[in-house]
């Protein structure tokens, strides 16, 4: 007699806790944590001559780099 065998596929594991809970935790702290020292570093070294602009510049063009960089967390 022959004797079949047959493969059971195996249920896909769901994501992992790190990936459901810390991660994204991680990656909102870092991201505010940068933004808040790009614009604290801007109003430091801020020069006379532009006024609010360069604190302004720099807080809306920080936003891009960190929301491509921590977006597919």
């Amino acid at each position: 007699k022959e004797m079949m065998v047959m493969e059971v596929p195996s249920k896909p594991s769901g994501p992992h806790w790190y990936e459901l809970y810390l991660q994204p935790c991680v990656a909102e702290l870092l991201g505010t944590a940068l933004f808040v020292f790009l614009g604290c570093l801007s109003v430091l070294h801020d020069s006379k001559d532009t006024g609010l602009l360069q604190p302004a510049l720099v807080h809306g063009l920080a936003l891009g780099p960190i929301i491509t960089i921590l977006q597919g967390i």
